[in-house]
């Protein structure tokens, strides 16, 4: 069996686990995705969801994340840890996204990698969630997954994203990520993964060595 007919049943498969899969982070603005990506490194997105619940309603523009006092936004993130860190590059993207791309959230890798705190893996969420561009997250549920279903032979994030740009159509490219974080985390776990109960398991490298 071919990469290219793995990824096609993988694909069909996660759709029929996860029909109705969206983006797990709560947003209703473009910058607030931003921010709430921001966050999650090294977080739980529901940890992020109950912080930012509040957050958005405490500053409800960009430029209220720009004027933000740094100490008073370091305490109202310090639940999603490291918000040393993060407060400084939340206020700082605010400013960057006024500044020099007149308010609105950049819908293109390169601006994006130029905000403050904003790596490939956010910066393709936004292009996928926000603008519908065809990108790929790779993040560890991807990564994993698609390792063991002989996707990609990598582990570096930028070489499994070109991998899989070849192999998953780009008009499902953005559900598949999705899919595979929550298969990720309800059956094909780093640990104790629920090997008997995977739909995917039949041409899965791990459990047929």
């Amino acid at each position: 069996m071919t990469k290219k007919e793995i990824a096609e049943l993988s694909c069909t498969e996660l759709e029929k686990l996860y029909p109705n899969i969206e983006c797990t982070l709560k947003f209703e603005k473009p910058y607030e995705l931003l921010i709430a990506t921001r966050l999650a490194a090294q977080c739980t997105d529901a940890r992020v969801n109950k912080v930012t619940k509040d957050l958005f309603k405490k500053y409800p523009t960009l430029q209220a994340f720009a004027d933000a006092d740094l100490s008073e936004l370091e305490q109202d993130v310090k639940p999603c840890g490291l918000y040393h860190t993060k407060a400084k590059s939340i206020k700082e993207m605010a400013n960057q996204i006024i500044d020099n791309f007149n308010s609105i959230v950049p819908d293109n890798m390169e601006d994006l990698l130029s905000l403050s705190g904003v790596g490939r893996k956010i910066a393709n969420l936004i292009v996928s969630d926000v603008y519908g561009k065809p990108a790929i997250v790779t993040d560890t549920h991807c990564i994993r997954i698609s390792g063991r279903l002989g996707l990609t032979d990598n582990t570096v994030p930028l070489k499994v994203e070109k991998d899989l740009l070849e192999l998953i159509p780009p008009e499902i490219s953005s559900r598949f990520c999705h899919q595979t974080v929550q298969f990720g985390r309800d059956v094909c776990r780093a640990r104790s993964p629920k090997c008997n109960e995977c739909k995917l398991n039949y041409f899965c490298r791990e459990y047929n060595k």
